[in-house]
């Protein structure tokens, strides 16, 4: 097991699969991961499709019964979990304790604001030509209503 160390990510302008897949790698190496302005990672794309894949994706459910599930997550610090939790062996004991270790917020909490912060280079949206949607507008879109308090600094 590594440290028990918690390392901080930056999501901002990140592109999400790509950190996902780095995350998850590195929570099955046993380290313990903080990801932080989770609604500001990117999914590259064209809007429309994105938009209609995760209506689609909102429409399965049981019909005999919905309390029992599946649940759609639509804030944008659940969303991001959900897709590092895709690419971790989440059937077997070891992918369930890397799941443990990891937290998702929205924006930056107190306890991690004088934390060094880790940028991860290698998912940066900069290159990116085509186009794209942030998870907090994805989130708005499949119908989570942010708190008045949140506002992105784009819009």
């Amino acid at each position: 097991m590594a440290s028990e160390e918690i390392r901080v990510i930056d999501a901002s302008n990140a592109i999400l699969g790509r950190l996902a897949s780095i995350v998850a790698k590195r929570l099955l190496n046993g380290e313990k991961i903080a990801i932080i302005n989770a609604e500001k990672a990117i999914i590259s794309g064209k809007f429309d499709s994105i938009i209609e894949k995760y209506k689609e994706w909102l429409k399965i459910r049981t019909h005999t019964n919905p309390k029992k599930g599946p649940f759609h997550y639509r804030r944008p610090d659940k969303l991001v979990k959900r897709v590092i939790r895709g690419m971790l062996p989440w059937k077997n004991p070891r992918g369930k304790q890397a799941y443990k270790r990891l937290r998702v917020y929205i924006g930056v909490p107190e306890e991690f604001k004088n934390k060094e912060v880790e940028r991860v280079k290698e998912v940066d949206a900069s290159r990116l030509r085509g186009s794209y949607i942030t998870i907090f507008e994805l989130s708005q879109l499949i119908g989570w209503n942010p708190p008045k308090n949140l506002v992105m600094e784009e819009q």
